[in-house]
């Protein structure tokens, strides 16, 4: 409590602390991935950094990173991954911040079925629901263990990954998440199994991203953001069963098994230092993005990632 009380006290001793607004549009409906974000709220940190948050959940997934560029948000939640190829297409973004720093997609198939190890895809009919960089992550997977994409069908699934697997529709599905469609399937009494696709010859990324337009972005907002969803964080580290009642009594829908799950399995992903920036997984990801041929050249680090309070 020290700790809260002391970073509080700096919050109110920084000066123009008079309710900034700040717009943040989710990638998705609110689940547990957006944890932080909503116990920073429900704690008083956002309030005691000054800060007035309006978190907006879209009806389009693809829509957050393009109403930040066109200036109709202050921050979207996105994914490292559509970062290299959206600032390459020229959309005036960057990443300030971090909310699950490792990868939740994973190649899924059913536990029990005769695909033992990624050679025995070949032949196969995998789903997939976001064309382009899904492609470039299944191309590297297969190529490690001599399989090629055209060893495959690819059949778009849209965004019905664990049910295309489990009815038998596709062998296996890339882009499923190991914290919510294996504890689906499970739950529904279908055991799924996850090849992690870092492990499989596809280099670390962070899968959540903050992404604010350069041109615009009030850096020290921002940071304050940052700091407070850095206290979030650290409390549901510390204390997961509380922040879990916190988190799921905000919406009668989040109270179920599913969720509950996945709040478990979701929080040693959350970014302990969410502004830091890993230099290395930025520069090698565009390195990976740009050999994929999913983008042209290389982009500095400069242009893809930044920590707001170091500006």
């Amino acid at each position: 409590m020290k700790a809260i009380a002391l970073a509080a006290a700096l919050f109110a001793a920084t000066p123009a602390l008079a309710e900034d607004e700040l717009t943040v549009v989710l990638d998705w409906f609110v689940n547990p991935n957006h944890g932080p974000i909503i116990i920073a709220e429900e704690r008083g940190y956002f309030a005691d950094a000054g800060l007035k948050v309006e978190v907006v959940a879209p009806a389009d997934a693809s829509a957050p990173p393009k109403m930040v560029a066109a200036g109709q948000a202050d921050l979207a939640v996105s994914y490292q991954p559509q970062l290299h190829m959206q600032v390459a297409e020229g959309l005036p973004l960057i990443r300030v911040g971090t909310l699950v720093a490792s990868p939740l997609n994973c190649l899924l198939t059913l536990k029990g079925s005769p695909i033992k190890e990624i050679a025995d895809l070949k032949g196969a009919k995998i789903g997939y629901s976001v064309a382009g960089v899904e492609e470039a992550l299944l191309t590297a997977i297969l190529s490690a263990h001599d399989v090629a994409l055209a060893d495959v069908e690819l059949i778009n699934v849209n965004w019905s990954l664990g049910p295309s697997v489990m009815s038998g529709q596709v062998d296996a599905v890339i882009g499923a998440y190991r914290n919510f469609e294996l504890n689906q399937m499970d739950i529904e009494g279908v055991p799924g199994h996850c090849f992690f696709i870092e492990e499989e010859g596809v280099p670390p990324y962070d899968e959540l991203i903050y992404v604010a337009n350069p041109e615009t972005m009030d850096t020290e907002v921002i940071s304050r953001f940052l700091r407070a969803t850095e206290l979030a964080t650290q409390y549901i580290v510390n204390h997961p069963e509380d922040s879990w009642e916190i988190f799921k009594s905000t919406s009668t829908e989040l109270d179920d098994e599913l969720n509950s799950r996945a709040w478990v399995d979701t929080i040693p992903r959350f970014a302990l230092r969410p502004a830091a920036v890993d230099v290395a997984r930025y520069t090698g990801f565009e390195k990976f993005m740009s050999e994929a041929g999913l983008i042209d050249g290389i982009r500095p680090l400069s242009q893809l990632a930044v920590d707001p309070g170091a500006r």
